[in-house]
């Protein structure tokens, strides 16, 4: 099916460049009409299958036939927001916010699209905002910032996307939602994307939706096919000399590594760097001038290898990148097929490995178990593991929302402490 039998505009077929977009991928073919028929919608789909493009167009194309920027009649100088587009991080909202761009370049003044997000001055943000705009692509934090300085009203608003809503609806955001919710109109179009569907986000995103058409694409994921999985087993002290080894003799020219926290980001990179590797750190606590440098050295292969947290580098897309190592697993089962899905885009061949060991041999059993796989450990000479697999205790080994509370732990010590009394 070619795209101009979803019933785009001659302006924005022309944006969709056959060499870039031949055809519309399955979530495009469902998503554009039903989003364009103002269905609330909720799509789960895996990475790399087109989302961002599926629901970028026919926020455009509303625009485009109902006029409101070019009706910008008389009197009425004021833009006001038809759409409005969350997602989680700062480095997504730059890619959705380009994907926008890219997609209106034929549209002029048709539309405008602005971008916000936290970690830089909001002074120019305010000033962009002057005369209002038509779409606007924000991370929760700095929205609320906006409003709280009278920036601009989301009242208006028909159209309201949540990109990555897995991450979105979860405790960490729900406080920023909740917020922005009330002050959004209660009669609106809702879409909701991400790759993966927690049930622990179930019953709240169904009480936002209205009557939602549910869009699952399984079919288009290489993941199975194009994305070779290893596991290593190791001891935890011999990782950084076996991803150096494994950097020089594989060779693995470019990877992307996933540390647990922002010291281990800093540390390891020094210590790579220190053995001749080109590799640099990627976390929030760096500037977001600094993080965009990171990434346009490592898209331009100036820097070899990316040690970054899973806050920093969720809906990151780096063409063709090859290699995703798991220096720390991820906390989270569900985060393990965000990482992995960071290589093994469109179509092209990539290599996930995982470092796993004595200590967290538990918990990569448990992500196996939820992932349905079964990843053979291998060990390399000279970085065999010696350390004794820890006794199994309670909980599930250290997956996300899973783990006995604080209040547990209290109550099993004050359990224990009963037993132990005599007679």
């Amino acid at each position: 099916m070619p795209f101009k039998e979803l019933g785009l505009s001659p302006d924005l077929l022309r944006a969709l460049k056959p060499k870039a977009y031949p055809a519309p991928t399955q979530v495009q073919q469902e998503l554009i009409p039903a989003a364009m028929a103002g269905h609330d919608i909720w799509v789960t789909a895996p990475t790399g299958s087109g989302k961002t493009v599926a629901y970028a167009l026919p926020q455009l194309e509303k625009l485009i036939r109902s006029g409101l920027s070019l009706s910008l009649q008389e009197g009425n100088s004021q833009r006001t927001i038809q759409s409005l587009v969350l997602v989680p991080t700062r480095e997504l909202a730059i890619q959705v916010g380009q994907t926008f761009m890219s997609l209106s370049a034929h549209l002029g003044k048709v539309c405008k699209i602005t971008v916000v997000f936290g970690g830089v001055s909001i002074n120019p943000q305010m000033m962009g905002l002057r005369g209002g705009t038509d779409i606007l692509i924000a991370t929760p934090g700095r929205l609320l910032d906006l409003l709280d300085h009278n920036a601009l009203k989301i009242s208006h608003v028909q159209t309201l996307v949540l990109d990555e809503a897995d991450k979105l609806l979860e405790l960490g955001f729900q406080d920023e939602l909740s917020l922005i919710l009330a002050k959004l109109p209660r009669k609106r179009q809702n879409l909701f994307l991400s790759a993966t569907r927690p049930s622990r986000i179930e019953s709240l995103a169904q009480s936002l939706l209205h009557h939602p058409l549910e869009i699952h694409i399984e079919g288009e994921t290489p993941q199975p096919a194009v994305i070779e999985q290893r596991a290593i087993y190791t001891d935890t002290p011999q990782r950084t000399q076996l991803l150096k080894h494994l950097i020089k003799t594989v060779p693995l020219k470019q990877l992307l590594v996933f540390v647990a926290t922002q010291h281990s980001s800093d540390t390891v990179a020094a210590k790579l760097r220190a053995a001749g590797i080109a590799a640099e750190p990627f976390h929030g606590q760096l500037s977001q001038g600094k993080r965009q440098q990171v990434l346009a050295d490592f898209k331009a292969h100036r820097v070899s290898v990316v040690l970054a947290t899973d806050l920093a580098a969720r809906g990151l897309d780096i063409e063709k990148l090859p290699t995703v190592v798991n220096y720390d697993l991820p906390r989270s089962a569900v985060d393990y097929t965000h990482r992995i899905g960071r290589t093994g885009r469109a179509g092209e061949a990539g290599l996930a490995i995982s470092f796993v060991c004595p200590a967290t041999l538990q918990h990569w059993n448990l992500i196996e178990k939820r992932h349905h796989v079964k990843i053979e450990l291998e060990t390399i000479q000279g970085f065999e593991a010696t350390q004794a697999v820890p006794e199994q205790g309670p909980g599930n080994g250290g997956v996300k929302g899973k783990r006995p509370s604080k209040k547990d732990k209290l109550r099993q010590t004050a359990a224990t402490a009963v037993s132990a009394k005599p007679g």
